[in-house]
């Protein structure tokens, strides 16, 4: 198999997963007649569901775009172990449908949020398969990648992962709280800066408990 054909069988997949979501948003159905109030009170209730929308589309955009830089960018071809694990990585991003349906109807329930944080944390965790088996693997033949540019899309693809494994457990104790986690994980990936504001936190970090200079521990 070809970059072409794999791209075009990505391109497909996200493109049809993402339509699909939307279909769990219904136009409410209300029998007689009702005025602007009765029809913004029914609009009202499907707010969790359209979050729940806008958050796994940005989600899946993130995975999309993560997935063309390690296939297309970075892996100057393709072998059989590394299709292997792309047909992982599409059959885990066809079910984000259903956690996200979950997710929107039974936004008051852990079991919701248990569900697609550990969707979320399969689909990180072969995401970084992947891209460890472009990078490393003697059978695939790369480009010169930067250690920033390897570090810079190593916490890219586990921020998620990890937000997700504490928003698990938090989901008991305050699920409003462990929903915001999950949403900040999908902006945090959303936005260009977010790795390098990470990386001066981790620096600050650093030089507070060791008191050393972390340049090398950073560099290019």
């Amino acid at each position: 198999m070809n970059h072409t054909r794999l791209d075009q069988l990505s391109d497909g997949i996200f493109a049809i997963v993402m339509t699909i979501l939307v279909f769990e948003i219904k136009v409410p159905v209300i029998w007689g007649p009702t005025d602007n109030l009765g029809l913004w009170l029914e609009i009202k209730k499907l707010l969790p569901v359209f979050l729940s929308y806008v958050l796994s589309f940005s989600l899946l955009f993130t995975y999309w775009r993560a997935h063309h830089f390690f296939i297309s960018i970075y892996a100057k071809n393709v072998d059989p172990m590394l299709t292997n694990i792309n047909a992982l990585f599409f059959m885990l991003i066809s079910l984000v449908p259903f956690s996200a349906g979950l997710l929107g109807q039974y936004n008051e329930n852990e079991m919701s949020i248990i569900i697609f944080g550990v969707h979320v944390i399969l689909t990180g965790l072969t995401l970084y398969w992947m891209r460890r088996y472009v990078l490393f693997s003697p059978h695939i033949q790369n480009p010169e990648i930067s250690k920033r540019e390897i570090r810079g899309s190593t916490i890219r693809t586990m921020v998620p992962v990890v937000c997700a494994l504490i928003a698990i457990p938090l989901s008991f104790q305050n699920i409003n709280l462990a929903l915001t986690l999950l949403t900040l994980a999908v902006i945090f990936n959303l936005s260009s800066y977010s790795t390098r504001i990470l990386e001066r936190i981790m620096k600050a970090i650093y030089h507070a408990l060791f008191g050393e200079d972390v340049h090398g521990h950073f560099a290019d």
